[in-house]
């Protein structure tokens, strides 16, 4: 079968190797699974690049996320040959095919194509996480999304918007704005062109936002805490900005605010339960309407190069799947 591999760290134009390899052979409580449709995410990146927090034996094919056929199973895996799952794993979802222990394998979703199966785990699981477990968010509060064009802001702004609250999400150009207004924002602001501080805080009557969910870091955090509401919570998703911001915590004291870290993959190693309750709450949403992933782009696998410089970009909304 064939499979992207990196042999050395690097960015992935100079280190990604497209290999012939041999099929895996399906784990004793697990399967394999003939990937249909793989997901790109900005930890592929660093991955490649050997900056994440978790860290593949080298070499190593990365990919995070994936959803296929099972086509071999182990004796004690509770699937089955011809079983539609989503795959979860740390590294191995841009091949053809992917062994991977039941604890990685999750339903997919009735009603979603491949490439928005293969989307939906890691942004969908962290907004419900962040949002309703975490931040403990309630109807009729606001909610401010960082990024909302991407495909982690889509999932938070559609899962605010099915907890009952009101959205204002930034974007950097109006075609962006436009995504988030489609997914659901009731209000927009151009993070590039306008003081959004100010914006967020006129938008609600001086008070600020009573969550904050920031998947940019860097300075965006740092403003972050400026806009936010008495007793407000600041999620603190990733740093796609390049910087990890560092935190004053007389901010945090003077206005009796929470800042909280959301890290999904931790989950399923602490809390595996918590990830099938997620799971479950989010197809229900999926059935109901209330969420979906945006695809961008639909690539072959052999353009995985291609689609990773996009995501780099910043070019793309949405997300990017590649096809076997």
């Amino acid at each position: 079968m064939r499979a992207w591999r990196v042999h050395a760290h690097g960015h992935h134009r100079d280190v990604l190797r497209l290999e012939e390899v041999p099929a895996p052979e399906p784990p004793v409580g697990g399967a394999v699974v003939r990937i249909e449709a793989a997901a790109l995410n900005f930890p592929d990146l660093l991955s490649i690049a050997g900056q994440y927090q978790v860290k593949a034996p080298l070499p190593f094919t990365p990919g995070i996320e994936a959803a296929g056929t099972v086509i071999r199973a182990g004796d004690r895996s509770r699937h089955r040959v011809g079983d539609r799952v989503i795959v979860s794993a740390p590294w191995g979802a841009f091949a053809d095919e992917l062994a991977a222990p039941d604890a990685q394998l999750l339903p997919w979703p009735a009603g979603l194509t491949a490439a928005e199966a293969a989307s939906f785990v890691v942004t969908y699981h962290t907004g419900h996480l962040g949002l309703v477990h975490r931040a403990r968010l309630r109807a009729g509060e606001t909610v401010l999304v960082h990024g909302g064009a991407g495909g982690v802001g889509i999932a938070a702004i559609q899962l605010a918007k099915a907890s009952g609250a009101t959205v204002i999400a930034t974007a950097g150009t109006d075609d962006k704005l436009t995504v988030c207004t489609a997914a659901g924002a009731d209000h927009v602001v151009n993070y590039r062109g306008a003081d959004w501080v100010s914006a967020v805080k006129a938008l609600t009557g001086g008070r600020g936002a009573d969550v904050i969910y920031d998947p940019v870091g860097g300075d965006v955090f740092d403003q972050s805490l400026r806009c936010l509401a008495w007793e407000g919570r600041l999620l603190v998703i990733g740093f796609a900005s390049g910087r990890i911001p560092e935190l004053k915590l007389n901010r945090v004291l003077l206005k009796n605010v929470d800042v909280i870290g959301l890290y999904w993959g931790a989950y399923q190693h602490h809390d595996p339960a918590r990830v099938s309750a997620t799971h479950a709450a989010l197809c229900d949403l999926v059935a109901a309407g209330a969420c979906r992933p945006l695809i961008w782009k639909e690539l072959p696998l052999a353009e995985l190069p291609a689609a990773l410089t996009a995501l780099e970009s910043r070019e793309s909304h949405g997300k990017i799947a590649v096809v076997p």
